[in-house]
């Protein structure tokens, strides 16, 4: 499983879309991506359902959230 935290990088102003697309072409077939944000990443959900991953999202309190996205054919689960 692959995590990407882009907390850092938007508290800098940048805008993490560039390397959250890099991070999930270098996945595995099966493999999740774990994305952690100062924010819940709503307009992302459609680009990655598009590309056939799921995602299940969590509040990690503090305006943060842990967004699981899942290639929807592969099973990883932890």
């Amino acid at each position: 499983m692959a995590v990407l935290d882009v907390r850092e990088l938007m508290a800098q102003g940048d805008d993490p879309f560039a390397v959250i697309m890099a991070a999930v072409s270098q996945l595995g077939p099966t493999e999740p991506l774990d994305l952690i944000a100062p924010l819940d990443p709503i307009p992302l959900y459609t680009v990655l359902e598009a590309r056939g991953y799921a995602h299940r999202t969590e509040g990690l309190g503090g305006g943060d959230y842990r967004v699981r996205f899942t290639p929807s054919q592969g099973v990883a689960d932890d």
